[in-house]
């Protein structure tokens, strides 16, 4: 991988991370098309990730900056944490984050071997691209009902980030949609979604050098870098974007591309030459 395909495929995780349409799915798709060894391409997929991390810290930094107060708040008075009544939003929220984190960590454990070998297969990503897309649409038919974040809610909405983790399957579209439909507003949802995704990242890059190190894998630092600042720099301006025609239009309309990108996927990774 050159410092080319580097720039490309972070502008391509930044852009594609935030927007309902799968950052995973289009890097796997992206790395078919360059010719990119599977391996290396798992690793450099990570790194841009953690791209997409800053732009999160970013954007909600006024949001985590508050959430993190209030935790401090709360463990210097230990007699106040069995009293979870008397909990601020932001204290509750951090409860919530953790239940959500529980069914990721799950699948991560227990299926980690056949989520890798899903990333090698191209005709998976296209397959699950096009069921994202009626995951998008169903939002269209939500209906007026608003309800505050639970601990039930959180459960569930962790249940869709961990099916997420397939390849193909949005995670912020899986969150989004999943909050919607227990009656979270717009803003609400889209909010817990970017927000409850801060740990997993962490836990998956911390997973992954993990790895790295105990291989000792030879690794193009400048192809890394040029990917992390790639891919932080879109993300913030796909971010912004993405939360806007969620506050204005919903989610439903990405079905459309999600649909065209996986039918095109499966067209063109279709092995025609089987009998």
């Amino acid at each position: 991988m050159d410092l080319l395909e580097s720039f490309l495929l972070g502008l391509l995780q930044g852009i594609t991370e935030f927007l309902p349409i799968s950052s995973s799915g289009h890097l796997v798709l992206a790395q078919n098309l360059l010719g990119l060894d599977s391996d290396k391409g798992i690793t450099f997929e990570i790194v841009v990730h953690f791209g997409s991390l800053m732009s999160i810290m970013l954007y909600f930094r006024r949001d985590i900056i508050s959430i993190l107060k209030e935790s401090f708040l709360l463990l210097s008075k230990p007699q106040t944490i069995k009293n979870y009544t008397s909990w601020s939003s932001d204290q509750r929220i951090i409860l919530y984050i953790f239940i959500s984190m529980i069914p990721a960590f799950i699948v991560g454990i227990f299926f980690k071997s056949y989520i890798e070998a899903a990333f090698e297969s191209p005709l998976w990503v296209s397959s699950m691209l096009i069921i994202t897309g009626f995951i998008l649409f169903s939002t269209k038919y939500v209906g007026r009902r608003v309800s505050d974040l639970n601990h039930s809610n959180a459960a569930w909405i962790g249940f869709a980030q961990a099916i997420a983790i397939l390849p193909g399957i949005s995670r912020s579209g899986s969150t989004i949609a999943m909050a919607q439909h227990l009656g979270l507003s717009r803003d609400d949802s889209a909010r817990f979604s970017f927000l409850m995704v801060i740990p997993v990242i962490a836990g998956a890059m911390l997973l992954e050098i993990l790895e790295i190190s105990s291989v000792d894998l030879s690794v193009n630092y400048q192809v890394l870098l040029t990917g992390l600042l790639s891919s932080a720099f879109s993300g913030y301006f796909a971010l912004v974007f993405l939360i806007k025609v969620i506050r204005r239009f919903g989610i439903h309309w990405f079905a459309l591309y999600c649909w065209s990108i996986g039918l095109i996927g499966l067209w063109y990774f279709w092995p025609w030459w089987l009998p």
